[in-house]
């Protein structure tokens, strides 16, 4: 997870921690979007099992209310937080797994040390 290029973006860090933060930025679309970002350097302190994941939740706020982030404004936030050449994940679990806290959240994942991808002639 690289450092944030959005001139409103400043991680909230203390000396130890990593990149983490809450955000409220305009999108590309015209909606807010309130993000939470962290980079996996607290995966063990909190007891997670396995290799560290980089993550982003986003929600966007129309006029109206909440809505979900929309194809163009996850992207936009893909590239805030990863640069051009990693490849980050919007997972769809099996429905036995499936958990739903916030209803207009979505998130990107990034396991810390990559992962592979299909062919690029299929994705």
């Amino acid at each position: 997870m690289r450092e944030v290029l959005h001139p409103s973006l400043t991680y909230a860090r203390t000396e130890g921690t990593g990149r983490q933060g809450a955000f409220s930025i305009p999108g590309p679309c015209g909606n807010r979007l309130s993000i939470i970002a962290s980079d996996g350097s607290d995966w063990a302190e909190l007891g997670l099992p396995g290799e560290p994941w980089e993550h982003v939740s986003v929600k966007a706020i129309a006029r109206t209310g909440f809505v979900v982030p929309n194809w163009k404004e996850m992207c936009f936030v893909k590239d805030l937080f990863w640069a051009e050449d990693e490849c980050v994940v919007q997972y769809h679990p099996a429905a036995a797994d499936y958990v739903n806290h916030h209803k207009y959240v979505l998130h990107l994942w990034r396991l810390t040390s990559g992962f592979p991808m299909p062919p690029k002639v299929c994705v």
